[in-house]
């Protein structure tokens, strides 16, 4: 029976305030700064120590009375009477129990410590192997014990449904269900697991059935609007079209990933409608950019990643727009799709930007180095894709919903994350989620080796030298990752392992069937992994025997990305727990990163000299890089800032967004 209480939660979310601005975010910031201050940590340090010792103290108690204390646990918790917080110290302590019993893992100190971080909705930063699946378990008992939706969020759905299925001893034993909602679910499977106490998914998951939950209410989002609607039409079942329980606490894993780089591009609900013209003029688009020469048609703006077309051009593309629909005809309109043909040409590359499956143009997630087969580009620039690789143009789509990651997660009542690499993204986490970030220490002492940066005038040259020394290491038996920025890159360097005869296995896009199985050997005396950025992602790579003697896991990052922390998130797949490890970061004058964001004027010097690996030429060169990633970083912030800005807009404008709210 759904009673007016269940139906209110459904669609009960907070009304996030505007973001400060000038004097207000700078008194902001200093209470973002006091709320992460180190004596916060201290104290919980402290408390988690004390857990630990009364959890020791409860492997007396025989199973019937754990059981006992744990359910009258869950009935404080879901009562929430005045008082109850006070009784997480007790509350962690038999859950920590409950875990040795259950799973056979008993909790770390920086394992409760991570928790008690994620109960009082802070980001715990947690370095990789240090267990953050049974850390997010941890708090999330407790969340659900209220009785509320609690939601912990993943980066795919091979880590929702693994983590769900691994830790539900747990949960069953402390009297809570568990789900997980994964791409490929028909919609009563998901309304089934978002029933459940705690839920697993990945955040597009969960933003794409709050906005199908949306669509389906129509403009009757209040619930007293609602139960009146129902009482005066009992008959009425459009509204049991919805599949969530509703939204309170989300624990994100891998939140800067999450809150931060995947929230560039918001998500949006659509429809594909049959467009004829639409798709034949995409055709004749691509035939006449593939006529247009660069620097003399049109210019290339690679770092605003922008197209700007000379006279000449303007002249050409008005002859031979001919073969365009009359509604085309217009300057604008032909010129607008010639240079959305040009910027499929410029700017997206086939197995870096996307891949071609099963004749069909697949995006390719370039932080995660996923697929995403349900997701297309808009503005006919997937079909002008398309065009340019000869292949059959898909149905252009309509926008039914858009909502941006920001702006969602500022819906929830409780919010917390764990990430490995969030440091350098405290200020945007607190800025915009008020999420303060406090670093974990680890479980034991990290004795990674981090060797100088090898660079190199061009990637020919950088890709021998990593191939050397992956051929070193391999000789050895010490197990190597090397982890790339695109589908083509990984493939162009299995290509040079081929002709040394080097063992290694490939995981890419295309071969994200065999993403656990490839990770999980990644440790073994004498393996050579070829990964790209998904392979910093949830999987521990656990050390094969001897290989610590060995030096540990070696991993080469092959290029800088835009963001250093994603180059962080690499070099930490190595030394979890104490293990030994090393790595190394290499560069070319002529990668991307400095191509588009570097100092013109340096990078021509360097380019003139005799840049390979020379020691004196180091120190300005990791300038130079280190320069194009704080501009790529700051370029991309305020493409996150303007998604902000679009719903802000959207929000004042459209009753659609501003029922959302009205609860």
């Amino acid at each position: 029976m759904n009673l007016p209480a269940h139906d209110y939660q459904a669609t009960r979310t907070i009304a996030p305030e505007k973001l400060p601005h000038g004097l207000d975010r700078w008194a902001h910031e200093i209470v973002g700064h006091y709320r992460r201050r180190t004596f916060i940590r201290s104290r919980w340090l402290v408390q988690s120590e004390r857990i630990i010792e009364r959890s020791m103290q409860h492997q007396s108690l025989s199973d019937q009375e754990l059981k006992r204390r744990l359910s009258n646990m869950r009935a404080v918790y879901r009562r929430q009477r005045q008082g109850h917080e006070h009784r997480l110290p007790e509350a962690l302590a038999l859950i920590a129990e409950a875990a040795a019993r259950s799973l056979g893992m008993r909790p770390y100190m920086v394992q409760i410590l991570g928790a008690i971080i994620l109960h009082h909705g802070y980001l715990a930063e947690m370095a990789t192997g240090e267990g953050k699946s049974l850390t997010a378990c941890l708090a999330a008992v407790i969340a659900a014990w209220t009785a509320k939706p609690c939601h912990i969020i993943t980066t795919n759905d091979y880590l929702a449904s693994r983590d769900a299925e691994e830790l539900a001893p747990l949960y069953q034993r402390c009297e809570i269900s568990t789900g997980w909602i994964g791409s490929g679910m028909t919609p009563a499977e998901r309304k089934a697991n978002y029933q459940k106490g705690v839920v697993y998914t990945s955040s597009k998951e969960l933003l794409a059935d709050f906005l199908r939950d949306r669509l389906a209410l129509g403009n009757v989002h209040q619930s007293s609007r609602r139960q009146i609607r129902i009482k005066r039409n009992p008959h009425d079942r459009s509204y049991h079209q919805r599949v969530m329980r509703g939204i309170d606490t989300a624990i994100v894993d891998e939140a800067d990933s999450v809150l931060i780089d995947e929230a560039v591009t918001p998500l949006i609900i659509s429809q594909a409608y049959e467009n004829k013209p639409l798709t034949e003029a995409c055709q004749a688009a691509n035939h006449i950019a593939g006529a247009l020469a660069a620097e003399i048609d049109y210019r290339v703006d690679r770092r605003y990643r922008e197209i700007i077309l000379t006279k000449p051009g303007e002249e050409k593309i008005a002859a031979m727009s001919t073969a365009l629909a009359d509604i085309f005809q217009g300057s604008a309109r032909r010129e607008e799709l010639v240079l959305t043909a040009l910027t499929a040409r410029e700017f997206y590359q086939r197995n870096k930007q996307y891949v071609v499956e099963e004749n069909k143009v697949v995006i390719v997630d370039e932080f995660t180095g996923r697929m995403m087969p349900l997701r297309t580009w808009r503005h006919g620039l997937h079909q002008s894709i398309e065009a340019q690789e000869g292949l059959p143009l898909s149905d252009p789509s309509e926008t039914l919903a858009r909502l941006s990651f920001q702006r969602f997660f500022r819906f929830f009542s409780k919010l917390g994350g764990m990430s490995g690499t969030a440091r350098e993204a405290a200020n945007e986490l607190w800025h915009i989620y008020e999420l303060p970030v406090l670093s974990v220490p680890t479980n034991k002492p990290c004795i990674r080796k981090v060797l100088p940066s090898r660079f190199y005038p061009d990637p020919k040259s950088k890709w021998q030298a990593i191939c050397d020394e992956t051929g070193a290491c391999h000789e050895t038996g010490q197990p190597v990752l090397i982890g790339t920025r695109s589908v083509a890159a990984s493939e162009a360097f299995a290509d040079l392992l081929r002709e040394r005869n080097i063992p290694f296995q490939l995981l890419n896009a295309v071969k994200h069937r065999e993403e656990a199985k490839i990770i999980a050997s990644a440790g073994q005396t004498g393996a050579v992994t070829i990964a790209t950025n998904m392979a910093g992602r949830g999987a521990d790579i656990k050390l094969g025997r001897g290989v610590g003697e060995l030096g540990g896991l070696h991993v080469i990052v092959s290029e800088r990305h835009e963001s250093g922390r994603i180059d962080r998130q690499l070099g930490g797949r190595c030394s979890r727990q104490g293990d030994p490890g090393s790595v190394r970061i290499y560069g070319s004058l002529e990668d991307g990163l400095v191509r588009q964001y570097g100092s013109k004027t340096l990078l021509k010097l360097l380019l003139q000299t005799n840049s390979r690996n020379r020691p004196e030429l180091n120190r300005l060169i990791e300038h130079l890089f280190a320069q194009a990633q704080q501009k790529a970083q700051r370029r991309a912030f305020r493409q996150r800032q303007m998604v902000m800005q679009t719903d802000d807009w959207l929000t004042d404008a459209l009753s659609f967004a501003r029922s959302e709210l009205d609860q």
